[in-house]
């Protein structure tokens, strides 16, 4: 008993260290990661959106920035959990609100605990994505009148490009590795090679 209490003891005191060290760098490589992520879907819908059409920018994208460029090394952060956790949740969110339209109280704990279940049996549980589905029975406007395009634009097309910008800035430094899965790093490594015998 006394020998386990002096481990957790250790572990403890370890995991306390390791998360308030402060690592400029790494904050510095997700803060760049998460303004381009973001700043591309935005200046995307600047862009070529209507004002009234503001929909390419959905707010569940904020909170899987702070995992893809925050968090990389969470299972919860990898390319599957993203896209699949995204689309299966537009998914669901949108056939609820095709359902159960006009109750609220019915329809948005449907979208979420439906999301959660099949994130969870897909093995693409992401956080956000139960906001994505939220989203799709809570919104007024145009998002609604999107049906199932709104699993392919927003949904689809903006992990998409926060997808690649992960690739591309967390995978800059030596230090940085994303995704996290071994036939992920297996590829990587291979390209570092083939670029040095350059």
């Amino acid at each position: 008993m006394k020998k386990t209490f002096k481990r957790t003891l250790r572990v403890s005191k370890y995991v306390i260290y390791k998360e308030t060290l402060v690592d400029y760098k790494e904050h510095f490589w997700s803060f760049l990661g998460a303004f381009f992520g973001i700043g591309l879907i935005a200046f995307l819908q600047s862009q070529y959106l209507f004002k009234q059409e503001n929909i390419f920018l959905i707010g569940s994208f904020g909170a899987s920035c702070v995992l893809i460029y925050g968090a990389i090394q969470s299972p919860l952060a990898q390319p599957r959990n993203l896209v699949g956790g995204h689309v299966i949740s537009a998914l669901i969110g949108v056939t609820v609100f095709k359902i159960v339209p006009d109750i609220i109280w019915l329809s948005a704990p449907l979208a979420v605990a439906f999301s959660i279940v099949a994130m969870q049996y897909t093995k693409t549980l992401h956080p956000p994505g139960g906001a994505t589905a939220l989203i799709a029975v809570s919104s007024t406007g145009k998002i609604p009148e999107l049906g199932y395009w709104y699993v392919l634009s927003p949904v689809l097309s903006g992990c998409l490009i926060l997808l690649v910008v992960a690739l591309v800035f967390n995978n800059m430094t030596k230090h940085r590795r994303y995704p996290n899965s071994t036939k992920w790093k297996q590829l990587l490594h291979k390209r570092h090679k083939h670029q040095l015998k350059k």
